[in-house]
């Protein structure tokens, strides 16, 4: 008998509304195991909340208080995923996702709410990879090219406003135009250095030019970004997202585990570095349309940081990648407090919600829990009440059913993850990152030829051409000026026919050594002010012997 047979079996002892709900949750192919209905502060273990394994490509929202159980929503989530053959990425904010990787801890708790929700409870951890922005904290260094980061992404982390942001993008199609590739940061600042220098000023006028203090903008953003230690997060190799679609050899999906512990007081950094996970994916990825399992499932969170004084071109990025992504079998999931730090038009894309309790002791925090309310489903319950009543792993669930249909309101407990519901020990996490077979591919940073050694070659090529003609005409200067001496000395001397033909040869003499190649050649080579020496020796010197 399939856990749905039994469920509906068992169905017929609930109470009316209770039975209901649980008719909602009813699955006839592979689902996910949330948890028990809750019921007149009645957990009903044979009412079981699923959602379906087809409906995560729809997406979802993850929300609730700070310390209503989140974190350990995301783990029972990513765990079932994973042993449906389903890979997932996990950015892990306070460092505490890690331990999804070693087996749980038994104890009271965990029975006691493992018998609560009709869970067969076991100890199990899961395969991991364990990733770092830039390689700053355990994990296997996560790289991205300033180029394939884009100005869209680029603007939100550096701050910029609309104005800013469209200079970027000039700077971004010059220098794809011209074939100076953006690996790095200081690719973009030598880049937007020669559009405001002399050499450089004209490149732009045709589209628009780049004014000097917008350059200065950026230049000063970037600037205070590296000293941030951002520069380590842009370079080479470059992270190639396919790694986050495969599965560990026993067939379950790979947890991909994006450690920010050590950036998370960059928020702005890793919410956009996120966003170009996605991106990334999205480029990359065929058109599949709908799957039986999604092909990776991706939470985002501390979701709102992605969205503060975002750009209204930034929002339209992300809200057309979360629309059309679905299609090509990837689930997002954002994680966050409330359903406000979400913009309406993602909200709407998102079918499957589990929120936690929030709480309502300010004005605004009564105004969020009412417009909360309003995102639900008709239900039998009081939704205002119940929000501010829930317990710690206990949730608000909708979902959407086999057919699409959104599932009836359902307040669950939900069940236990089976992993260790804390930091995977220091020790073990850096032995499996290098021993991961990703750890000789991108441990080491790579700075090859690039915007800036080729902007800096060509302006040392241009200096020292510079410096070769202004040498080469001091050189011409202090000749003519030797020649016209000697031609004055041969006059003064000859007084006649014989002294003017000694001054014509000793006039021809020099003009055949200055016009050697082997004179001319020397000349350049020690420069100006050696060259004035030489030719001072050469006239002077040979005057006085005689």
């Amino acid at each position: 008998m399939s856990d749905s047979e039994s469920t509906a079996e068992n169905a017929g002892a609930l109470p009316e509304p209770a039975r209901e709900i649980a008719a909602g949750y009813a699955v006839s192919g592979a689902a996910l195991d949330l948890g028990a209905l809750l019921w007149d502060g009645t957990c009903l273990p044979d009412a079981q909340i699923r959602i379906p394994l087809a409906m995560l490509n729809r997406h979802g929202l993850v929300a609730g208080a700070t310390g209503t159980g989140k974190t350990k929503t995301l783990q029972l989530i990513a765990e079932q995923l994973s042993a449906g053959g389903v890979p997932v990425f996990l950015a892990d904010i306070k460092g505490d996702v890690s331990g999804i990787a070693a087996p749980g801890t038994p104890g009271d708790r965990v029975t006691e709410r493992a018998v609560q929700v009709g869970q067969e409870w076991q100890a199990e951890g899961f395969p991991c990879e364990f990733y770092a922005l830039g390689g700053i904290g355990p994990g296997i260094p996560l790289r991205a090219t300033v180029t394939s980061f884009g100005p869209v992404l680029l603007s939100k982390v550096l701050e910029l406003n609309q104005t800013q942001e469209q200079s970027l993008g000039l700077i971004f199609h010059y220098a794809d135009s011209k074939g100076l590739e953006l690996v790095d940061l200081k690719d973009l600042r030598a880049v937007v250095a020669f559009l405001v220098s002399d050499t450089g000023k004209a490149e732009l006028k045709g589209i628009g030019g780049l004014s000097t203090a917008t350059a200065g903008v950026i230049l000063r953003s970037i600037t205070a970004f590296e000293q941030q230690g951002a520069g380590d997060f842009f370079g080479e190799p470059e992270f190639d997202t396919a790694e986050l679609l495969r599965q560990a050899p026993d067939g379950r999906g790979l947890v991909s585990v994006l450690e920010l512990a050590a950036v998370q007081d960059k928020p702005q950094l890793f919410s956009t570095f996120l966003m170009w996970l996605l991106a990334d994916l999205f480029h990359d990825l065929p058109e599949v349309g709908d799957l039986d399992r999604p092909k990776l499932v991706f939470f985002f969170d501390e979701a709102h940081l992605l969205f503060d004084g975002a750009s209204k071109a930034f929002l339209e990025s992300i809200t057309r990648t979360v629309r059309l992504i679905r299609s090509k079998g990837v689930g997002i999931f954002f994680v966050t407090q409330t359903p406000r730090d979400v913009p309406a038009e993602v909200l709407a894309q998102l079918g499957n919600r589990v929120q936690h309790a929030l709480r309502a002791f300010t004005p605004d925090d009564a105004k969020a829990l009412r417009s909360t309310v309003k995102t639900f489903p008709n239900s039998p319950y009081d939704l205002e009440e119940l929000l501010t009543r829930l317990g710690i792993g206990e949730a608000v669930i909708t979902v959407l059913s086999e057919n699409g249909a959104p599932t009836p309101v359902a307040a669950t407990r939900l069940r236990a993850p089976r992993s260790l519901m804390g930091p995977y020990p220091a020790a073990e996490l850096d032995a499996a990152v290098k021993g991961s077979s990703l750890y000789g591919s991108y441990a080491q940073a790579v700075d090859r030829e690039s915007a800036y050694e080729k902007l800096s070659a060509g302006q040392e090529a241009e200096r020292r051409a510079t410096e070769a003609e202004a040498a080469e005409a001091a050189d011409r200067a202090a000749v003519e000026e030797a020649v016209r001496g000697e031609r004055g000395r041969g006059r003064g001397r000859g007084g006649g026919g014989g002294g003017g033909k000694a001054a014509e040869e000793d006039a021809s003499l020099v003009e055949q050594v200055v016009g050697s190649g082997m004179f001319r050649s020397l000349a350049r080579s020690v420069g100006t002010q050696l060259g004035r020496e030489i030719s001072r020796s050469l006239f002077g010197t040979a005057r006085r012997r005689r």
